[in-house]
């Protein structure tokens, strides 16, 4: 099977995925999002802490809500 991936595409979604994600309700859908956006946050938080340990806890949060707006505040 020919993959479709392009290099310059960082997401792209498998067609059989993408069908059983249209098949679920959307409250489904909704939690799955941020349980995978929890997720994320959380990784990114043990990563900075893990980058900078002397880091108070308001200056991890800052930092990743920082990063998680990419300059929208």
């Amino acid at each position: 099977m020919k993959s479709r991936l392009d290099p310059k595409r960082v997401e792209v979604i498998d067609e059989a995925v993408a069908e059983i994600l249209r098949r679920k309700r959307p409250s489904d859908r909704l939690r799955i999002g941020f349980d995978l956006w929890a997720w994320a946050h959380d990784m990114l938080t043990a990563h900075i802490r893990h980058l900078h340990p002397d880091w108070d806890q308001k200056a991890v949060r800052d930092e990743v809500a920082r990063r998680f707006l990419r300059g929208a505040i």
